[in-house]
């Protein structure tokens, strides 16, 4: 770590995440604690989504367009500037993809995410996430 480098208190990275996770679980204004440039990484399938706007929206979809969801918090773990924790993703599949049509299904699925949190807000969300779990619901018909 270089000099001029700060790192964030393990309060200030508690206070961000409590924040943000608030803001989530109650379809509020999450993306207001996210960096600018966020990445957002699943690691299953190695895809990266960059930007404020674009990460808000691919979370927001999986829970109001596809799913009907929300993240259960089962464990969190906190440290200067990292968090991670350990979530069920509940919900009832609504929303139609690649021309398939919604099943209605409900669906659980436990899922990591890995958080860098700086001053200025989480800058990059690694996702441990069944992708192929939460996509199968689609070819259940």
């Amino acid at each position: 770590m270089s000099p001029d480098t700060t790192t964030l208190t393990i309060d200030a990275t508690k206070q961000t995440m409590d924040a943000y996770l608030q803001a989530l679980i109650s379809g509020g204004d999450f993306a207001q604690y996210f960096t600018d440039d966020v990445r957002w990484v699943t690691i299953e399938s190695g895809e990266q989504i960059v930007g404020r706007t674009a990460v808000a929206d691919f979370i927001g979809s999986m829970h109001t367009l596809l799913y009907d969801a929300h993240p259960v918090v089962k464990s969190i773990v906190i440290g200067e500037g990292i968090v991670g924790a350990e979530f069920d993703f509940v919900g009832t599949n609504t929303g139609d993809f690649e021309g398939v049509a919604a099943t209605r299904e409900q669906l659980t699925v436990p899922y990591v995410v890995f958080y860098d949190v700086a001053d200025q807000g989480i800058s990059e969300l690694r996702a441990y996430l069944p992708v192929k779990k939460v996509m199968a619901v689609f070819r259940a018909v």
